[in-house]
């Protein structure tokens, strides 16, 4: 099985304009991303750093999960959870709150699989924002979304589009 570490470290696949992510089969698996997509990263990742004192963000933050390494597209990380794993090229266990950017080319259980790995790496909310800029928000141990996010009720429900 190819390990993360050597996904980064390949020359061949450095600058692919995909994301890529592995399976539990060590499969690469690669999806590609829209402008929009990058401008909804930058957004939730300033009002996130903004919001949150005593953490980090991270974009395309790579998890090992019990599926392979998945990459969020937007995560924040407590300083504590974050320290012993600064040189890591993944983390193993999963930042507190990890955002998934879903575009139509997603489907709807393709995303609750990941929340579900998200949450069984140790995440505390997983959130989806749509085409549209609307933030859906997901609590570890609730059946189906929150009203707003418990680790940082100021985030906006919706965001402007590009």
């Amino acid at each position: 099985m190819i390990s993360w570490a050597e996904v980064c470290a390949s020359p061949h696949l450095k600058d692919l304009p995909y994301k890529i992510e592995t399976n539990r089969f060590g499969k690469i698996m690669m999806s590609p991303s829209f402008l929009w997509h990058g401008g909804f990263q930058s957004r939730i990742g300033s009002l996130l750093d903004r919001l949150m004192s005593l953490g980090h963000v991270i974009t395309e933050c790579a998890i090992e999960t019990t599926d392979g390494t998945r990459v969020a597209d937007v995560a924040w990380i407590s300083k504590e959870r974050l320290a012993p794993h600064k040189k890591a090229f993944s983390l193993p266990i999963a930042p507190e709150i990890c955002v998934e950017i879903i575009s139509n080319s997603n489907s709807r259980e393709e995303m609750m699989g990941k929340m579900q790995l998200y949450f069984a790496a140790g995440a505390h909310e997983v959130w989806f924002c749509d085409e549209s800029g609307k933030m859906e928000f997901h609590s570890s141990g609730m059946i189906g979304p929150v009203p707003v996010s418990k680790l940082c009720d100021a985030f906006p429900k919706q965001l402007e589009a590009l």
